[in-house]
């Protein structure tokens, strides 16, 4: 056994040294070859433990980075989705303003019959109109004149006897004065007074076929049946008061008779465009002496009162058609497939299986402990969460009648603005939220970079310094072998006596 050799103590020594030495050597060749001073707890337990927390620490916010990347991703594709739906509403809204621009509505002329009468007429059903039809009669009717009358208050001095007058003053004070009623249209009578007539024949000789006349009294009543307004005068002024078609009468102008007759294009014009049921709907226009027919509205018009066999407007039970704006119906698909489009959009801005404008939320924790985190969701103004898509913006499927006015489209346009309000507002909400995770991403990195190189700092070696280490080893290792053999060698000397 080893114990049993027995080495002198210069040999002893050498060999102490050399495997001192060896063991340095293989401490800085362990140090060389794993890049680390510090391997276990046996070579420092402080820096060791500190080293692997930093460590474990650094590893933890790693694995949040990676949520964060991940989130960052998903904010950008719900940033892609909105952009894109930005541009679709863009576009509907360049489709409304084509469609209000638009004017080629189409036209029916139609020359009107002759006779017409109030009891026919022109009616449009459809289109803008709807299904209750709206009618203008063709001709007006017969209207009989409205009498003209004064009705006298008598001054008194007509007796009331079977005289005209008292005879207290010798009698006979009207003899010779004459009444005379003259009409604006030519017809005119006139009465001669006679001592002793009495009202009645004064009444009987002034009515015949223009005029009637009623009188007592107190008074006369004239009247003209057709209408004619007219003048009573005397040749008396004392008369005059008498009859009672002085200051003290009352007067009613008459109207003439109106015959039935038919209505002109201009006329039938203005009464269909002064219509409240038909404006915005139905413009008529005179077209060369016939009644033009427009029909503001995508869908076809029907006219009835049009003869089918000549196309003439004369009240009978024919229709005619007025097609509706083509233009404005292609615009009216073009928008709703746009519309299909934004929410097909909404529907593919995922990422992971995370889709924030369906309205999914998204939770991303920033350090280790969970006590830093950020939920992002697509809200409106009270905060309730909500998907982004032509519902929540407001934005209904047209129809061809939302685009048969001005009105129906400015309406749809004003819509459309609130509807880019609200996409401006979540794409500045979601570049927010953006904004703050990749400030938290940068600053998770270089949080990891410093507990690493800290964690590093404690454990790893020095490679320069042990290299110079084990080159210094190297060195010292010959040095004690050959002084290991210097001292085998003295103890060799002994052989030589023998």
């Amino acid at each position: 056994m080893a114990s049993n050799i027995t080495l002198s103590a210069g040999v002893r020594q050498n060999l102490l040294s050399l495997q001192n030495t060896a063991n340095l050597m293989s401490t800085t060749q362990n140090r060389l070859a794993t890049g680390k001073k510090v391997n276990s707890a046996l070579d420092n337990p402080t820096s060791f433990f500190t080293a692997q927390s930093l460590q474990s620490r650094a590893s933890d916010m790693a694995s949040l980075l990676d949520g964060m990347t991940s989130g960052v991703k998903t904010l950008e594709a719900a940033d892609n989705g909105l952009s894109a739906i930005t541009k679709t509403v863009e576009s509907m809204q360049s489709t409304l303003r084509q469609a209000r621009q638009d004017k080629s509505f189409k036209t029916e002329s139609y020359t009107l019959g002759a006779g017409l009468t109030a009891a026919q007429d022109i009616s449009f059903e459809g289109g803008a109109v709807g299904t209750t039809p709206v009618s203008i009669t063709l001709g007006t009717a017969a209207v009989g004149a409205t009498p003209a009358t004064v009705t006298g208050a008598g001054g008194g001095d007509w007796d009331t006897g079977t005289t005209v007058f008292e005879a207290t003053n010798g009698g006979g004070e009207y003899d010779g004065e004459t009444i005379t009623i003259t009409a604006e249209n030519g017809d005119t009578d006139s009465y001669t007074i006679q001592a002793g007539d009495t009202v009645a024949d004064i009444v009987a000789e002034l009515s015949d076929g223009d005029f009637t006349v009623t009188g007592t009294n107190v008074g006369f009543n004239f009247s003209h049946a057709g209408g004619s307004d007219f003048t009573v005068t005397t040749s008396l002024p004392a008369l005059t008061t008498a009859a009672g078609v002085g200051t003290t009468a009352t007067s009613v102008n008459g109207v003439p008779a109106v015959a039935a007759a038919s209505k002109s294009v201009d006329t039938l014009v203005s009464e269909i465009n002064a219509n409240v049921s038909l404006q915005g709907k139905v413009r008529a226009s005179n077209d060369g002496g016939k009644l033009r027919i427009e029909n503001l509205s995508t869908s076809e018009l029907t006219v009835t009162g049009v003869n089918s066999t000549t196309g003439t407007v004369d009240g009978s039970a024919g229709e005619g058609e007025v097609g509706g704006n083509t233009v404005r119906q292609n615009l009216v698909k073009q928008f709703n497939e746009l519309r299909d489009q934004l929410d097909k959009l909404a529907d593919d801005a995922s990422y992971n299986g995370v889709n924030l404008l369906r309205g999914d939320k998204l939770k991303l924790t920033f350090n280790e402990t969970g006590t830093s985190t950020i939920e992002i969701q697509a809200k409106d103004e009270a905060g309730e969460e909500r998907a982004i898509n032509s519902t929540t913006l407001g934005i209904d499927t047209a129809t061809d009648a939302d685009f048969d006015n001005d009105a129906g489209i400015d309406g749809i346009l004003d819509g459309m603005k609130d509807a880019l309000g609200v996409l401006r507002a979540q794409s500045s909400s979601f570049g927010s939220n953006l904004s703050i995770v990749e400030n938290r991403t940068e600053f998770t990195k270089s949080m990891i970079n410093t507990l690493q190189t800290g964690a590093d700092s404690l454990v790893l070696a020095d490679t320069n310094e042990e290299a110079a280490n084990m080159l210094a080893l190297q060195t010292r290792q010959q040095l004690s072998s050959t002084a290991l053999s210097l001292a085998s060698q003295a103890d060799q000397a002994v052989l030589r006596l023998f």
